[in-house]
């Protein structure tokens, strides 16, 4: 049986976006909120060549892909959206309306190989 890998992604005090975080050759399949979370959504950009270009994450029909967050939680994540996601950063709101946080957001991502 294999264990997920965690991957700290956090998102300083004062910021609304993380800073790079690598996944390698893993897929994004959940995400632990920090206790401290100054309430907005989850919105990603990502790279799928390995941070040189960051794009906003969409859905098929064009729409960031968002998630409703709050602290404490964890949020499963359906791996097939994050196929061929080299990098990504996280972001407290959207790109239009960013959320800064009110203290270092600690979240921390769950990987897991390939399959």
């Amino acid at each position: 049986m294999s264990f997920p890998t965690l991957i700290p992604a956090p998102i300083a005090s004062g910021q609304a976006l993380s800073g790079q975080i690598d996944l390698g050759d893993k897929t994004l399949v959940g995400i632990i909120m920090p206790a401290a979370w100054t309430a907005a959504g989850l919105t990603f950009q990502v790279s799928p060549d390995g941070g040189a270009t960051f794009i906003e994450h969409t859905n098929s029909a064009g729409a960031a892909t968002n998630f409703t967050v709050a602290a404490s939680q964890y949020i499963a994540v359906d791996p097939a959206l994050w196929r061929g996601v080299n990098s990504l950063k996280l972001r407290s709101g959207t790109s239009g309306a960013p959320v800064n946080q009110g203290a270092l957001a600690a979240i921390i991502l769950v990987v897991r190989p390939v399959l």
